[in-house]
């Protein structure tokens, strides 16, 4: 899955599957989750969000289930 670079302090790039509704998140140490059930709006605020941190602490991390991938 291609990612795209995300101006954030914590999460370094995030891609996106709208067909599997599986996000990606590589984050600043290295560190990539994949989050499940995201639907393509969710995707597209965080992309759109003034603080990518903040949109992905408030409204991902605790409401979706995540693998780690690396």
């Amino acid at each position: 899955m291609e990612r795209k670079r995300v101006n954030s302090s914590k999460i370094r790039s995030a891609g996106y599957d709208p067909k599997a509704q599986l996000l990606e998140l590589e984050f600043s140490d290295g560190k990539i989750l994949a989050y499940r059930g995201v639907s393509p709006e969710v995707h597209r605020q965080l992309m759109a969000a003034p603080s990518a941190t903040s949109f992905f602490e408030d409204k991902i991390d605790e409401s979706f289930p995540s693998t780690r991938l690396k």
